[in-house]
């Protein structure tokens, strides 16, 4: 799988964890493009950003990740994106609220070490595509 034209869009309100799913990313040859918040978020893809993949926290201060995605979805922004909750949100109702909003994938944080999460989303993104 050809990845640097792979462009992946995390958005989290924890700067630590941005750089450090962000240089992860980067370092297995994606395109990665970070955001601390959902109304940036918002604003580039407003502004015409196009990720392949987007990854979304929930807790997030003025606008969570379930209503930024519904607010993507609602607006059409980033159309055929592969999008993954990443959160440490476990409980059952936001899991459920992120399924009703069609979401490719839901990883866990605190379970998760970068490399699983890494992996995990290049699974998502194959079995999405249909690449093998």
């Amino acid at each position: 799988m050809e990845k640097k034209n792979i462009k992946v869009f995390i958005v989290d309100d924890d700067k630590f964890l941005l750089g450090m799913y962000s240089l992860k990313f980067a370092n297995n040859g994606y395109d990665v493009d970070t955001t601390v918040g959902s109304l940036a978020a918002l604003e580039k893809l407003r502004a015409g950003a196009t990720p392949n993949i987007v990854l979304l926290d929930i807790v997030m201060p003025y606008m969570d990740g379930l209503e930024l995605l519904k607010t993507i979805r609602d607006e059409k922004l980033a159309p055929g994106a592969i999008v993954v909750m990443l959160t440490n949100q476990s409980q059952s109702s936001d899991i459920e609220r992120a399924k009703d909003l069609n979401v490719d994938g839901y990883i866990v944080k605190a379970a998760t070490i970068p490399s699983e999460v890494l992996h995990e989303v290049e699974k998502i993104y194959a079995t999405k595509k249909g690449i093998k």
